[in-house]
């Protein structure tokens, strides 16, 4: 085990290959085509090719193909495997220093049953899906969430599609805005318990690392706005995007994250973000 240890730290110590298993982290569950990663991190395809094989060959990352597209995901089993080997003799000796990876979400409350957990639904405008995601919690179980929504590069206005889906459903449109994830780094910001990407803009970004350790996972899906064709099938495309997110939200909210470790409650978030389709609400 020593010896494959030693090649997959060997692999990721080149910046471009650890660039590309990060950014393969933050799109986890998702399936990656070669060409989006080469945009994303501005390499060329034959340069890409090399550092993909290597990684794929240290055991950290598989392939594989749709028609002529090869794509690529982290190996979430082996890549667990090697931090828990580099991690094991630390935690056995000095579990304290370990505690960030292992302990349950808590809340510092009195009463658990009165606790309210901070979610944060990341996109790239803040227009239309973590709006949709921020109003469906924020209604469906805003008694046990605080749920938020912002951009890596909000809008300046809501979607009116996406107003439109929400004042249909009953949703309370007057509190929503589009806000800058920024807003949520200041040091008199909620403390997030979990921070969700739902669109695979936001989650190629690099972005800063949130304090509190949050639980985070990758809620793909694809963009109502960039819909096309006539005006019915734009409104369908922001009803299906609304009911696939309040399918996984429902989901999320059913979770006993009380009861959960941390290990137990990011597979939970991450099984909920490989459920790619919903029907509409």
């Amino acid at each position: 085990m020593e010896s494959i240890i030693a090649t997959r730290l060997s692999t990721l110590g080149h910046p471009q290959r650890l660039a590309i298993f990060r950014l393969l982290m933050r799109r986890f569950p998702d399936v990656v085509p070669a060409g989006e990663i080469a945009e994303v991190l501005g390499l060329k395809p034959s340069t890409l090719s090399a550092y993909l094989s290597a990684l794929v060959q240290a055991g950290l990352v598989t392939q594989d193909r749709a028609g002529t597209s090869r794509r690529y995901a982290i190996d979430m089993a082996e890549a667990q495997n090697t931090f828990d080997y580099l991690l094991s003799d630390c935690c056995r000796g000095r579990p304290d220093l370990c505690t960030p990876f292992f302990s349950p979400i808590h809340k510092e409350s009195p009463a658990m049953d009165d606790a309210r957990y901070n979610v944060l639904f990341i996109c790239t405008g803040n227009s239309a899906r973590s709006i949709f995601a921020e109003s469906i919690l924020r209604k469906e179980a805003g008694d046990r969430f605080n749920a938020f929504s912002a951009g890596t590069k909000p809008h300046s206005e809501l979607n009116p599609f996406a107003i439109e889906v929400l004042a249909s459903k009953g949703h309370d449109i007057d509190v929503l805005r589009a806000k800058n994830v920024d807003e949520f780094r200041a040091p008199d910001s909620p403390k997030m318990d979990f921070v969700f990407t739902v669109c695979n803009q936001a989650a190629n970004e690099d972005c800063p690392s949130w304090s509190g350790q949050p639980v985070s996972a990758h809620w793909g899906m694809e963009d109502p706005v960039a819909a096309e064709g006539t005006l019915a099938q734009k409104h369908l495309a922001f009803q299906q995007a609304y009911g696939a997110l309040r399918n996984r939200i429902l989901a999320f909210s059913a979770l006993p994250i009380a009861s959960l470790d941390r290990l137990s409650l990011q597979s939970a978030v991450d099984d909920i973000g490989r459920s790619k389709t919903g029907e509409p609400a």
